[in-house]
């Protein structure tokens, strides 16, 4: 028994370029940072943040009208996630615990975060620990 198998189609693309000679496209390599964002990041994974504004639904949140207050200013949070947007925007999630509001995790820019704390990569600090034992028990061990 034989299945009918569809045929696939070719697609044939006109080879003119689509953009004009002074157009630039940019990738994550070549593309620069909003004006809004430090080259580095300003906030790490683990970090506590206050919002320093409102965070109204500018429409991103189809659950509620546009101009709804999503978290309120003075909103403590941590950072859960770093991303972007478009390459070129970093976009912090932030998880507000017992915020009361509908959401507890929205996405803020740099500008609207303040850090509640100093960073510490506690990675590195453990990986230092864990080093100045080695080198302790080095020592015990012969």
């Amino acid at each position: 028994m034989l299945l009918d198998v569809p045929q696939r189609k070719e697609i044939v693309v006109d080879a003119k370029p689509m953009f004009d000679a002074d157009v630039v496209l940019h990738d994550s390599v070549t593309a620069s940072r909003s004006g809004r964002d430090e080259e580095e990041a300003k906030f790490h994974e683990g970090q506590q943040v206050k919002l320093l504004e409102d965070v109204v639904n500018d429409g991103t949140y189809p659950h509620a009208p546009i101009g709804t207050l999503i978290m309120p200013k003075d909103a403590i949070g941590y950072i859960k996630t770093i991303g972007e947007f478009l390459q070129v925007i970093r976009v912090y999630e932030v998880h507000f615990f017992g915020s009361n509001m509908e959401l507890e995790i929205i996405g803020c820019r740099e500008h609207e975060l303040e850090a509640m704390e100093e960073y510490k990569d506690e990675v590195a600090e453990e990986f230092e620990i864990m080093k100045a034992h080695r080198e302790r028990m080095g020592k015990f061990g012969n």
